[in-house]
């Protein structure tokens, strides 16, 4: 706990590095107005439970114009390079372009990220079934002649990588919207991304003897050969509202998004080709003024046509995005406290709720600043299942390729049980400067062990929604 303090201090010391401007105009609140560039370079210094500790650098650079706008901005740029302790890495830079399409924005990220240890526990939620302490062995009459039989599996053990894989991601997304006629807060959105995949068994040596339960899934066949490596070219269409009064902290109005994505498989023409329609409805509720703001997101994802990859299927695909993961149910951007990307299938629904309460705030290096806590609660779980049939009947074909070290035999694919919400609730600690930009501290845990044990901490940047 002292080091996820001591890294809370680094992030705010490291605001002393952001260069100051020459607007020094009040408005009637008695902010600074904010006109022309403001550049931020910074180390990057954050904690995520599922990742470790983070280190790097980055750089956020604003153009504020005139001051007209404020605290909306003429454009934005981020660049970052950074690295996890437990072996992922980020290489990204994202912009927002408010000055550039007449009435609407543009949005542009492009990334790549190295993830060595990547959670994979298998498809369905709870029908995935999760084991803290289990030994097997895969025998030496294995016919997947592929992989060298006779190797120990430890899942859930302190060194072991069971439930973790190698997983190396390209994206490539620009999208935009403009508003529709002269209807306020009204906007049609379009978008293109491009996703490449390589999906592998986990490569680092201190696992070299261990089987992980990629292995085992790829071995029944539950991932397809075809389906370690691919391409996912997806064109985005989508209806916007939003009448949100800031962009990066809220405190009244809606937030509405509705998008169409299609994927052609053109690519790789491996018969993946898909469509799914994703929805999202943000609420932000004044309570108190602007000091204390009742807020909660719902969102759905399902496949309405074609057949997904389950690669493909782990992304949610929003015109824009907020935090750098973009993947499924789990971990810090839509269920905090729960296991990292442990509830995929189809189709995913979600809700976050949060207490926004603005305690304090303070002018310091010529900046605006506000301290918040937010209360929160997180629920989600599949709504459409992902070869859930295959999946009941993968321990039967690879029973006799498999032996236990107990007695004790286990299903290693299907849990019996049916699908349910995941849930999860905390608390977290936000310092904003100018509205925009946002330091994050969040604590949280599941309230089923299945779902993670002990209270999982996330530092970083920016609210969830």
């Amino acid at each position: 706990m002292k080091k996820l303090f001591f890294t809370i201090i680094v992030l705010v010391m490291s605001f002393s590095l952001i260069a100051q401007d020459n607007g020094k105009t009040l408005n009637e609140n008695g902010e600074i107005i904010k006109k022309g560039w403001n550049f931020g370079p910074l180390p990057v210094v954050g904690y995520n439970s599922d990742l470790g500790f983070q280190y790097g650098a980055c750089v956020d650079i604003f153009n504020y114009g005139d001051g007209s706008k404020y605290p909306g901005y003429d454009f934005k740029i981020n660049f970052e390079v950074s690295a996890y302790t437990k072996g992922s890495s980020i290489f990204r830079t994202y912009s927002y372009w408010n000055n550039v399409i007449p009435r609407g924005k543009l949005f542009v990220d492009l990334g790549y990220f190295v993830d060595k240890k990547f959670e994979f526990y298998g498809f369905n939620g709870y029908a995935a079934p999760y084991y803290k302490d289990v030994a097997v062995m895969i025998n030496h009459n294995t016919v997947f002649t592929d992989y060298e039989p006779g190797i120990v599996t430890e899942p859930g053990m302190s060194e072991s990588g069971f439930y973790d894989m190698d997983r190396r991601q390209f994206r490539a997304v620009i999208s935009m919207q403009q508003q529709i006629g002269n209807v306020n807060n009204l906007y049609y959105g379009l978008g293109f991304a491009y996703y490449h995949y390589n999906n592998k068994s986990l490569s680092l040596k201190k696992y070299d003897d261990q089987y992980t339960l990629f292995s085992l899934y790829r071995f029944a066949n539950l991932i397809r050969f075809d389906e370690e490596e691919g391409n996912v070219t997806e064109f985005k269409a989508g209806i916007i509202y939003d009448s949100k009064d800031l962009e990066n902290d809220p405190t009244r109005g809606i937030y509405f998004e509705a998008t169409l994505m299609a994927a052609p498989d053109f690519v790789d023409n491996h018969n993946y080709g898909h469509m799914t329609f994703t929805g999202v409805f943000h609420h932000y509720i004044p309570v108190v003024s602007d000091k204390l703001t009742f807020c909660y997101r719902l969102g759905a994802q399902n496949v309405i046509a074609g057949d997904i990859p389950y690669y493909a299927m782990m992304n949610t695909n929003l015109m824009f995005y907020k935090k750098i993961y973009t993947e499924s149910y789990g971990g810090s951007t839509t269920g905090r406290g729960i296991k990292r990307n442990s509830v995929i299938g189809q189709g995913v629904a979600w809700m976050n709720v949060e207490l926004r309460w603005r305690i304090a705030n303070f002018k310091f290096i010529n900046q605006n600043w506000c301290v918040a806590l937010n209360p929160m609660f997180d629920a989600g779980m599949v709504t459409q299942t992902f070869r859930l049939e295959e999946q009941k009947a993968a321990m039967e074909l690879m029973k006799d390729h498999l032996t236990f070290e107990t007695e004790e035999e286990y299903d290693l694919f299907y849990s019996g049980k049916d699908e349910s919400l995941h849930t999860s609730a905390g608390c977290g600690l936000k310092l904003i400067m100018n509205k925009n930009f946002v330091v994050s501290a969040e604590f949280a845990k599941a309230f089923n062990k299945l779902d993670g044990e002990g209270m999982k901490a996330y530092i970083g940047f920016n609210y969830t929604f």
